[in-house]
């Protein structure tokens, strides 16, 4: 992508031909770094989604079972679920690539600021992932399981519906947990203060409790977990913001005083 600066020496047709070009070629990249993952993890599939339905199977009753409602189930379930995977593990180099194409129009200061905050919220984004694993999905399957014993039935899941449960809470946890960068970038670019931040902490807390009653299962305990960890992630985010505008403040001082 070349320098807007330079822009005015070509015909606009031209440059805009250019950007084009150059987008076509970073979306392929960043296809193709996922398509080369999935070809390297395709033939572990199986093993892939039985990872990823641990958190069930742990929880199940004696004769609670994974059923298959869809002729192709079988195939196509761990097949997306390994895609998914992929998508995950490639998302540096998808992410670099948008970098990349977007890096020539940004100042010097916006470069800065643009690397550590796709790298943290990267980051954040795998660790809301592995809380969703290790402490939600076992607690929510232990709880549901336990649902179903006062009513007489046999907890039979189908895998396709297992698996977009699973991505959903996958993806609202990744976003609970970018909460601080959220509030750090608010913040940053001045459109809040962090004064204002503290003054709406009550509904934000409402929000936390209305967001994790949509998105969880219906019963108190799972509300819960999603709740308060969107509480306390914003929470850390409000300190984040006080840091970084008060820096912000001291070098502006700083520049004023030379």
């Amino acid at each position: 992508m070349s320098d807007l600066q330079h822009t005015g020496d070509e015909p606009i047709e031209e440059t805009l031909i250019s950007h084009l070009v150059e987008l076509r070629e970073r979306i392929i990249r960043a296809g193709g770094s996922v398509v080369l993952v999935f070809l390297g993890l395709v033939y572990w599939a199986p093993y892939i989604f039985r990872l990823l339905a641990h958190p069930l199977i742990q929880n199940l009753p004696k004769d609670g079972k994974l059923i298959v409602t869809d002729v192709a189930g079988s195939f196509f379930v761990p097949v997306k679920v390994t895609m998914m995977v992929a998508l995950v593990i490639a998302l540096p180099v998808v992410l670099y690539q948008i970098w990349a194409f977007i890096a020539p129009g940004l100042y010097r200061h916006e470069r800065k600021l643009v690397v550590p905050l796709v790298s943290s919220s990267y980051t954040l984004f795998l660790c809301g992932m592995a809380f969703a694993y290790f402490v939600v999905f076992p607690n929510i399957f232990h709880v549901m399981a336990h649902y179903n014993a006062p009513l007489g039935v046999e907890m039979t899941t189908d895998i396709d519906k297992y698996v977009s449960f699973v991505l959903t809470m996958f993806l609202a946890f990744g976003v609970t947990f970018e909460v601080p960068i959220i509030v750090v970038i608010l913040a940053r670019t001045g459109i809040v203060t962090v004064k204002k931040l503290r003054q709406i902490r009550p509904y934000v807390i409402v929000g936390a409790f209305a967001v994790s009653a949509v998105v969880t299962p219906p019963d108190v305990f799972s509300q819960l977990i999603l709740a308060f960890p969107l509480v306390i992630l914003y929470e850390i985010g409000i300190v984040a913001a006080w840091i970084f505008t008060r820096k912000d403040g001291i070098r502006e001082q700083e520049a004023e005083g030379q």
